[in-house]
């Protein structure tokens, strides 16, 4: 099941979005629930979502130590 989860779950106060994904804590707790047009259209909506946020997350996420390492840095 496709999932734009990148293991940094927190929430912004101010938003109500995760600062990992960009999704609602209904949007988390019920994702394996939608279908797969659902997911698709609350999928296309994060990245505006993600523009929107003041702060981004402290922490380094797997994907992008992944990519550092990928890289060999």
């Amino acid at each position: 099941m496709e999932s734009p989860c990148i293991l940094v779950c927190s929430i912004d106060d101010k938003t109500g979005y995760c600062f990992g994904c960009g999704r609602t804590r209904d949007e988390i707790g019920l994702w394996t629930s939608y279908t797969g047009l659902e997911r698709r259209t609350i999928m296309s909506e994060l990245p505006a979502r993600m523009e929107n946020m003041e702060r981004k997350p402290r922490r380094e996420t797997r994907r992008t130590r992944m990519i550092r390492e990928r890289e060999g840095g």
